[in-house]
């Protein structure tokens, strides 16, 4: 973190970057302010800086009951046509990686953790795939859909928001809160099957999942366990899996199998219904799948990352949690989806007093967001970031595992093509 007496002259530059908030840079006096919402929260700014033209990076503090939080606060202007948003990611859906790896291999000057993930099991004999919670966009490439939401990691979510919901960015170059359905079918001779899923680590009761390259190496077994009302309900006993090759059966069996899946090839999963649907088909049968993610809103996303809606229309959304307090990590939007907001908080005492999901849809009001999402928090709060001159990015906000978290994915922020 920068001394505060070093903030100074370079106050101005968060504030171009949207943050209108009362902001009090520590140590310093007569410090220039804006006007303030009552309902704002008091932000202290302790240190900001420029990493790129339409890209900045600070730290600030928020007073609580409980004590003080510090964070940190990633902007990016995506007015200039040199800086665009993508998603962080391992080579495969179901694998993980730190997120200063993820932004230094990506080539981006920042980034942020995103959406919950799989990264613990109760059904015995089933590891975790680290498969995020939601869909993933990544420049352009439809990689998973979401999980049913029983089947979350994660708090509680708010009324009427759900695991299809996104944080993502449109072929118009403009940030938006969306959600995603998933439109997808099996055509053969014998009759077409909706698609219940798309690489994901679990699937409606009944549906049948499409697999592919994208997905990696992990078990398939784990979308067949838990149900649409409870996580922790038992594996299905009734599976089936087909594999399809540049259109053709070429397998069948009854249980979900492992390894690494070609890019001619799709792999099929069904359970319950789905399994008698899949059934039907057998070796040298001629296949289509077809699979495409559809947004609520328009244009079509060409990013996007899984996030549970804290924030709409400038105000919390109803029903968020007021009472656990906790390290997290959050992405919002101006109301123009011009310019997005990046905060993590520190991870390690005396400077991890956190937030309820309620403070944190405050506090990105107060930074300027419109519409924010709660990103991962605890231990895979991480913001990483590659100051001017340095040659990687460092993680910043001291991890609460002492060390980086794994993860399933995160959001970048980049200059220039990438």
């Amino acid at each position: 973190m920068r001394s505060p007496h070093l903030v100074r002259p370079r106050l101005a530059l968060l504030l171009a970057a949207g943050l209108t908030t009362l902001v009090t840079p520590a140590g310093v006096a007569h410090a220039a302010t804006a006007t303030v919402p009552a309902t704002a929260t008091p932000i202290t700014v302790t240190s900001t800086e420029q990493l790129a033209p339409g890209v900045t990076y600070g730290s600030f503090e928020v007073a609580t009951p409980r004590g003080v939080t510090v964070g940190y606060l990633l902007t990016a202007d995506l007015r200039k046509n040199t800086v665009s948003l993508d998603l962080l990611h391992p080579d495969a859906v179901a694998q993980r990686k730190v997120v200063s790896a993820m932004t230094n291999e990506q080539g981006a000057v920042a980034g942020v953790n995103g959406d919950f993930f799989n990264n613990s099991e109760t059904h015995t004999g089933v590891t975790p795939t680290y498969s995020s919670s939601g869909p993933e966009i990544a420049d352009g490439e439809e990689l998973k859909f979401a999980v049913p939401t029983a089947q979350r990691f994660g708090p509680g979510l708010a009324p009427g928001t759900s695991t299809r919901d996104v944080f993502g960015v449109g072929v118009n170059g403009e940030a938006r809160i969306d959600t995603l359905s998933l439109d997808g079918e099996v055509r053969s001779g014998k009759g077409t099957i909706a698609l219940g899923g798309l690489n994901q680590y679990a699937l409606p009761v009944g549906s049948v999942g499409l697999f592919t390259a994208d997905w990696g190496t992990a078990s398939r077994v784990r979308s067949t366990c838990g149900s649409d009302t409870s996580r922790s309900d038992p594996c299905s006993t009734h599976t089936y899996e087909v594999t399809v090759r540049a259109g053709v059966v070429t397998a069948v069996g009854p249980t979900p199998g492992a390894g690494a899946i070609p890019a001619d090839t799709q792999v099929l999963v069904g359970r319950e219904g789905g399994a008698d649907a899949l059934d039907d088909l057998a070796v040298g049968d001629r296949v289509q799948v077809r699979d495409k993610l559809v947004s609520a809103g328009k244009p079509k996303l060409t990013f996007a990352v899984g996030g549970a809606p804290i924030l709409r229309d400038g105000a919390p959304l109803a029903g968020l949690d007021t009472r656990t307090a906790a390290v997290r990590s959050a992405a919002g939007v101006s109301p123009d989806g011009r310019t997005v907001y990046l905060v993590a908080l520190a991870g390690r005492a005396p400077a991890s007093a956190g937030f309820t999901i309620a403070e944190l849809a405050d506090l990105m009001r107060s930074l300027g967001a419109d519409a924010a999402v709660n990103l991962d928090g605890g231990g895979s709060s991480t913001v990483a970031v590659r100051e001017p001159g340095q040659a990687a990015a460092t993680a910043r906000n001291s991890p609460s595992d002492g060390t980086e978290r794994m993860v399933a994915n995160g959001i970048g922020i980049f200059v220039g093509k990438h």
